[in-house]
């Protein structure tokens, strides 16, 4: 039996329409606009911090990755961004432990649900002082979440629920193992 919250992660995700493709829009550089993704996520404009969740979510439906840079888009118009980290946390996971392949559905602080089911969607990167690999998620087009401490603690503790001999610490999904990091 499937958690309530997967449940809901699961209908949320079937109901969604998508994103605006910002992936075919390629307008000139209009230039640059105040405005940066914090490390904890949070959206800033002109030194303010965007409260408006449903104006945040709009920015970052129209947020495009090109190389390390950052900008938001429409058909006609293209304004570099600064982030400092990565776009999105992941501020939310659920799963579906009775079924024969485990899925882990994750949730971003803009409201994207994302399965993790393939290899290169997951990473491990260095973050904070002192670094610490960190499990980084892509969700779409090239545009990444770091998982939150509050889920990566929720996602040891399902690894630990396998028994397995190795140093390392596992997570399943759709019935692949991704690397959380070392036990030592």
């Amino acid at each position: 039996m499937a958690e309530p919250l997967f449940q809901q992660l699961q209908k949320l995700q079937a109901e969604f329409h998508g994103h605006p493709p910002v992936e075919r829009w390629n307008p000139e550089l209009c230039g640059d606009m105040d405005m940066v993704i914090k490390s904890d996520g949070r959206w800033i404009h002109e030194g303010t911090e965007i409260r408006r969740h449903p104006l945040v979510k709009l920015f970052a439906s129209i947020l495009k990755r090109e190389g390390d840079e950052y900008f938001l888009v429409t058909p006609v118009e293209k304004l570099r961004i600064t982030v400092e980290d990565v776009p999105f946390v992941i501020t939310q996971v659920a799963r579906n432990p009775g079924s024969t392949h485990q899925q882990l559905l994750f949730t971003t602080n803009v409201g994207d649900v994302v399965e993790l089911s393939e290899e290169g969607q997951w990473q491990l990167r260095d973050f904070g002082a002192p670094p610490q690999p960190i499990p980084y998620l892509e969700i779409r087009g090239g545009l990444q979440a770091r998982v939150s401490r509050d889920v990566f603690y929720q996602l040891v503790d399902w690894a630990l629920e396998g028994d397995r001999d190795t140093d390392k610490l596992y997570v399943q999904s759709d019935g692949k193992d991704f690397l959380l990091g070392s036990c030592n």
